[in-house]
């Protein structure tokens, strides 16, 4: 694992993701506090979201390594575990 964050950085991703084996599709490494997000395309809601070490996310899905050089602010998505990753910026809109 090659990666720039310690491994027990605590990042967020979803019940779903673990034990349902449910794919990340979008990972954000946001700009307001530098944390990281592994999501799916599926709605969830604050009680499906789990708090875990980043290695233990790379260990879980070690297709997500290669997203570790993604800078602050931007965000990686996919249609599904065999496709590629789309790296662009998060923006968000102000209002």
């Amino acid at each position: 694992m090659s990666m720039t964050e310690p491994e027990n950085l605590a990042v967020i991703t979803l019940k779903k993701v673990f034990s349902d084996g449910l794919c990340v599709c979008l990972v954000t490494h946001d700009q307001d506090d530098g944390g990281w997000q592994f999501l799916t395309f599926e709605p969830f809601g604050m009680e499906d979201a789990i708090v875990v070490g980043l290695g233990e996310m790379l260990a879980h899905d070690p297709s997500l390594n290669v997203l570790m050089d993604l800078p602050v602010g931007w965000k990686a998505v996919r249609k599904n575990v065999h496709s590629a990753w789309e790296r662009k910026p998060n923006l968000k809109l102000d209002g």
